[in-house]
């Protein structure tokens, strides 16, 4: 019989070991839960099509002993950073010398003392392989709210930019030779497509959470002023910085639900471009047009009309990946499109049939109740006395994207509670 109190060897070391197993995992969900990394900056990364397209690529064939330099302005900042570089559409596996970042003084110039080098896994040389993205070690560079950063990416061997964002709206600065540190680069080319780099995730003192506007070329920013950063969800993201919440742009321009062009079809990318962001907490949909408008224009041209059913079964479909994460999900209306691009080689983009389509989509968007919120972007942006067309002051031109003073009267009209 064992005296009362007494302890077996065995039972001691059972219990050491149960503390030695528990205390790291206790202590790594702790560290977790205080780590407060949030996505403060996206470009969506998409493929590089063939020159038969009916849109330029805008992109260098070949990149070779050159740097790219390219600025990018984050929503939150923080006292530390990462950036992820993306092959996502690759061939190959993507070779880069050496990565910067440093806090943007003018033009494609950098603040001096500011560029940090960017390391993986502790070294400078990165290899991405085909189909993947990498994540940056932790940048010890202290960014303000609304800071522009310059990301410098070296590429030592031949590189073709298989994987880009088409309507950066920025321009990329390309030298000869390793520049990422270089304060003024020596620039040969200028490019206005963002190159590999797909996002920047801030870490911050406190808790914050980032709101994803997933959508087209209107959510993209197309047809506003280069270099301004009049994106509707630049916009959005100045409103949001008291309350402590990053905007990422998920916008593709040409972008559809239900079929892959310019880039792949929403519920291929969602999990990517919107899951995928730390911090996510709700997401803005708000895309649609392009699927009513490019069947029988010369962006589709044998393509068969697209039905109102076909893409509320699309939306539900977001609607239900967004609650399975537990991220609330806004639908946002289709703007209006009555003569778009009819002064184009697109011309075909509209019709009174695909007009009845959007109309039916909007209804439902507004009255289904299925989304968690609406933002009635169409109510906004049509003329009263042409509900079918853009209000002047807000169209660009093209009858299909607003200007700047459309794109930051939309972000206005945002009620801020949907997040709150």
């Amino acid at each position: 019989m064992k005296a009362r109190g007494y302890v077996s060897h065995r039972a001691v070391c059972a219990l050491m070991a149960l503390l030695m197993v528990c205390v790291p995992l206790v202590s790594h969900a702790a560290q977790r839960a205080k780590s407060n990394w949030v996505t403060s900056w996206a470009a969506s990364p998409q493929p590089r099509w063939d020159g038969d397209f009916a849109l330029p690529v805008r992109v260098p064939n070949q990149l070779w002993n050159q740097t790219v330099r390219q600025v990018l302005r984050l929503s939150l900042g923080g006292q530390r950073l990462r950036l992820r570089i993306s092959n996502r559409y690759g061939t190959k596996p993507l070779h880069i010398g050496a990565v910067s970042a440093a806090l943007v003084a003018n033009g494609g110039a950098i603040q001096p003392d500011t560029a940090r080098q960017a390391l993986f896994d502790g070294q400078a040389y990165l290899t991405v392989p085909v189909g993947a993205a990498v994540i940056s070690d932790p940048i010890e560079l202290s960014v303000d709210d609304s800071a522009d950063v310059a990301v410098s990416l070296y590429f030592p061997e031949p590189t073709a930019p298989q994987t880009f964002h088409w309507d950066g709206l920025q321009t990329a600065y390309i030298g000869s030779g390793n520049q990422v540190n270089n304060i003024d680069m020596q620039v040969s080319d200028t490019s206005e497509t963002r190159m590999f780099v797909s996002s920047v995730i801030v870490q911050r003192s406190e808790p914050a959470k980032a709101v994803v506007a997933f959508g087209d070329s209107i959510t993209d920013g197309n047809a506003s002023s280069i270099n301004r950063n009049h994106r509707w969800p630049d916009f959005l993201a100045k409103r949001l910085l008291k309350a402590n919440i990053a905007v990422v742009n998920a916008g593709i321009s040409g972008a559809r639900l239900l079929d892959t062009g310019l880039g792949e079809n929403a519920l291929a990318r969602f999990e990517q471009d919107v899951i995928a962001h730390p911090g996510v907490d709700s997401v803005i949909v708000m895309m649609g047009i392009n699927d009513i408008g490019w069947p029988g224009s010369a962006l589709a041209p044998h393509k068969e009309p697209t039905s109102a059913e076909q893409l509320i079964t699309a939306y539900r479909q977001l609607i239900t990946l967004a609650h399975l994460h537990d991220l609330r999900i806004i639908g946002a209306t289709l703007t209006p499109f009555e003569g778009a691009l009819h002064d184009s080689p697109m011309r075909g983009y509209f019709s009174d049939d695909k007009e009845q389509v959007r109309q039916q989509v909007n209804h439902w968007i507004r009255h289904s109740g299925e989304f968690d919120g609406v933002l009635d972007f169409d109510a906004l942006t049509r003329d009263p006395m042409h509900p079918a067309r853009f209000l002047p002051h807000f169209d660009s031109g093209d009858h299909l994207h607003p200007g700047d003073s459309g794109y930051q009267a939309m972000a206005e009209a945002v009620n801020l509670q949907l997040f709150y």
